[in-house]
């Protein structure tokens, strides 16, 4: 069954990737979506013997390396922690390929696509089913190449190369710190085997090193050098810019990147080192610094900008400000059941953007959008559901999770814990208005789009409805039915006993009532506030961006981190790049080089070529001469 799951999607891009000419679009639609499709069903079950009957394997498939005391075997981990992951990677998986049968239908390329999607998941079921470190790092650096591929898709747009370029770019800051963590790790413990390193981390915790000069602690230097890893992956403060520009490759690519596969890497690597992070006290404090930092840097731009894709890829961003939080503060079960209910409200709010799009015929700016709620009412519906589990409406999926993440950071009992919790609920605010502004211009309002009529607007078919229905499903009812397991003091401990390590148990008290109330006050309270500013008093806003332009420009600009990296990094690298080439490379080594030798024997040539005139006097004195030169050689010598 495991073996099904993890190489049915390899198969399936294969077949799409390469046969697609001789089998047809028609049979990799089919064969891309059946073969996720049962993976998908597979990873649920084993989900539910490891909930009921605490199931574990580790299936070894080959053995990989083995040099010296390096020995890696190519293997298939199952544990809660791989088991839950299987479920959101697979299930996410399997309902974006059925909706992009949909929403690709007129794209020329679509089994390249679908086998870009397939592959995509089977480079994350290799990331999260590894028991060690180097096909961890396999699999890592596999959903790279493929969030490549699939952002830079339509390959013919300059927007879309410079965005998957970008994005490839930005990963690589972020694999060099967990390349080096990792290599790090086999100088510390002789290998890269999870359970062999887990054994050692409390034989390290005084061991010191000299790193760039500095003395630090080893087991610090790990965790900061595996979280930049997961910073560059899951798009964290510092190196978060490439995914709004992620946004350039076709709408399911974002859902299956935002939700499922990509961006939870990076919270899956902390979560399955908690062994280690536990243990680095000063680690975890980075952790929780630039978690919060990116959930209200995230949900700030958020509330200014205009494409509809771009506003859920920030949200995105602070969501997994949220996880990384949450395991910094310790509560790394707390982040996965977020990770968990995340998965299926993202994909569905991505998804139902891609339905709007859709019917919009590819605008994506909610500012030309408006008054399609009669029109859309299906889309709208299952929008509704996902923007009201996002923002954390009582008894909604998000309520469950969020929520929770807030009170266990509150529970910390820490000044860094109450910062994070006070950030986590101001957090909560924006991204309720900002999700609310999306719907309101979106469905609300006066119909502004000038390139089409209202008329023309048309509800998306059901092979892509259809997905929609499913995630609004779990997006309701994933919080409820799953709290216990994932948070729940007795089951979760149980549940997660054998992937998650607690050197310290999390608090089991419950923080004031008037602070359990607060966050969903705050969030209920803001639906009506939205509502006016953005349907009934639009006049309003304009008076506002006005008064705070300064404030609206630093938003709109996203604090100005793209025009500081074009400054520091871009427009200087360029200037080195082409002075080494004009001065260095072209009057140096080319001029000296091979420019300088053709030069010259073309010249020689050039003057060789006039010994061959045709006149017999002149070869003979050319052969008198050679003659002469060679006698006297040979008399000197």
């Amino acid at each position: 069954m495991e073996y099904l799951i993890l190489f049915l999607p390899l198969v399936a891009a294969i077949i799409s990737g390469f046969f697609n000419k001789i089998i047809g679009e028609k049979f990799c639609n089919y064969i891309t979506c059946l073969f996720t499709t049962i993976s998908a069903i597979l990873s649920i079950i084993i989900f539910y013997y490891v909930i009921v009957n605490g199931y574990e394997n580790n299936l070894i498939i080959a053995k990989w390396i083995n040099s010296g005391s390096l020995e890696v075997n190519w293997s298939i981990k199952i544990d809660a922690l791989s088991a839950v992951m299987l479920v959101v990677v697979n299930l996410i998986s399997s309902l974006v390929h059925i909706y992009s049968i949909g929403y690709m239908s007129h794209d020329p390329h679509k089994p390249r696509f679908m086998a870009y999607l397939s592959l995509f998941t089977f480079a994350m079921l290799t990331l999260v089913t590894s028991d060690n470190f180097l096909q961890l790092f396999f699999g890592w650096e596999g959903v790279g190449l493929c969030s490549y591929f699939l952002i830079g898709f339509w390959f013919k747009k300059n927007s879309a190369n410079s965005a998957a370029i970008k994005a490839f770019l930005v990963n690589r800051v972020g694999d060099f710190g967990f390349a080096l963590g990792i290599f790090l790790i086999f100088y510390l413990f002789g290998t890269v085997n999870y359970n062999e390193v887990f054994q050692q981390i409390n034989l390290f915790t005084n061991d010191e090193l000299n790193f760039l000069g500095i003395k630090i602690n080893s087991i610090d230097l790990v965790c900061i050098l595996l979280f930049i890893g997961a910073m560059g992956k899951s798009a964290q403060f510092f190196l978060h810019t490439w995914l709004p520009d992620a946004m350039e490759g076709p709408t399911p690519v974002s859902a299956l990147i935002h939700a499922a596969t990509m961006v939870t890497a990076g919270v899956f690597l902390v979560v399955r080192c908690s062994p280690i992070f536990e243990y680095s006290e000063f680690a975890l404090s980075i952790v929780t610094i630039i978690g919060m930092t990116t959930s209200i840097f995230a949900g700030s731009v958020a509330l200014v900008q205009d494409d509809i894709k771009k506003i859920i890829a920030y949200s995105t961003c602070s969501q997994l400000g949220y996880m990384f939080f949450a395991t910094g503060v310790g509560a790394y079960n707390v982040a996965m059941f977020h990770l968990f209910t995340h998965a299926f409200f993202k994909a569905l709010l991505f998804l139902g953007a891609g339905s709007v799009i859709h019917a919009f015929h590819e605008e994506q700016n909610i500012n030309n959008m408006g008054g399609v709620k009669n029109k859309l009412p299906i889309t709208y519906t299952l929008m509704l559901v996902g923007t009201l589990a996002l923002t954390g409406f009582p008894l909604l999926s998000g309520f469950f999770s969020k929520d929770a993440i807030i009170e266990f950071a509150f529970l910390k009992d820490s000044s860094l814990g109450y910062y994070a919790a006070a950030i986590g609920i101001f957090t909560a605010l924006l991204t309720s208005i900002y999700s609310w502004r999306l719907i309101f211009k979106t469905f609300h309002g006066d119909f502004n789009n000038r390139s089409i009529k209202i008329d023309e607007i048309q509800e998306s078919p059901m092979v892509m409805t259809i997905p929609l229905v499913i995630l609004a499903i779990g997006s309701i009812f994933s919080g409820y039915f799953f709290k216990d397991l994932f948070i729940g003091f007795e089951k979760s401990y149980q549940f997660w006993s054998s992937s998650i390590f607690f050197l310290e148990p999390l608090s089991s008290e419950h923080p004031p009532k008037w602070f359990i109330f607060l966050t969903p006050t705050l969030v209920t309270f803001s639906i009506p506030i939205a509502y006016y500013f953005f349907v009934k008093r639009k006049d309003l806003l304009p008076l506002i961006v006005d008064g705070n332009r300064p404030l609206y420009n630093f938003l709109k600009k996203k604090w100005y981190f793209d025009e500081i990296y074009e400054f520091l990094f871009v427009s200087s690298l360029k200037k080195i790049g082409f002075y080494f080439w004009k001065k260095i490379d072209g009057l140096v080594i080319d001029r000296f080089g091979p420019d300088g030798i053709s030069n010259l024997i073309k010249i020689l040539s050039n003057k060789a070529v006039k010994f061959q005139s045709g006149f017999i006097y002149q070869y003979a004195f050319i052969m008198l001469v050679g003659f002469s030169a060679l006698l006297t050689y040979l008399i000197i010598k």
